[in-house]
């Protein structure tokens, strides 16, 4: 699994368009997206998304990989569950020692943008956003798996 994860990260890492965490792109049940992004999709594909997180370096205490590690090993993971999201996973790249990569999944679209409201609009958020501001550069990519998938 990890292997194929991996494969996946890489594979999307090269060629691909990411979206801004705030572009509508197509993710989910087959029957939610237009027949071009359909064909070869789960009827039962939840919306994946990989996001890659890359923070600038650390200037007197602020900033850097560690102090964004922090964050999510202190709150935001918790955060992102408690309003619905699942984490499938997070890594630290070995290409680039500034970034961060993890996987959430979403019933569909429609959740997904339930879940990063509910997020923003979290009080405890914004503590652990001022506790540890990191400037990242995101890029981000939705996906639905495929009908021969083993994960949807």
């Amino acid at each position: 699994m990890r292997a194929a994860l991996f494969a996946l990260v890489i594979t999307l890492g090269f060629g691909v368009s990411a979206y801004a965490q705030d572009d509508a792109a197509p993710c989910g049940p087959k029957s939610d997206l237009a027949m071009e992004f359909s064909r070869n999709v789960a009827p039962d594909s939840r919306c994946f998304e990989i996001r890659m997180y890359t923070a600038e370096p650390e200037v007197d205490g602020k900033g850097g990989i560690d102090n964004l590690h922090s964050r999510f090993r202190e709150g935001e993971v918790r955060l992102f569950e408690k309003h619905g999201a699942v984490i499938v996973g997070n890594w630290q790249s070995l290409e680039n020692p500034n970034t961060l990569i993890w996987m959430l999944a979403y019933r569909d679209r429609a959740h997904r943008e339930q879940v990063f409201s509910a997020f923003r609009a979290d009080p405890e958020w914004k503590e652990l956003l001022a506790q540890y501001p990191v400037p990242i550069d995101i890029q981000a990519w939705t996906m639905s798996a495929a009908d021969y998938s083993n994960m949807k």
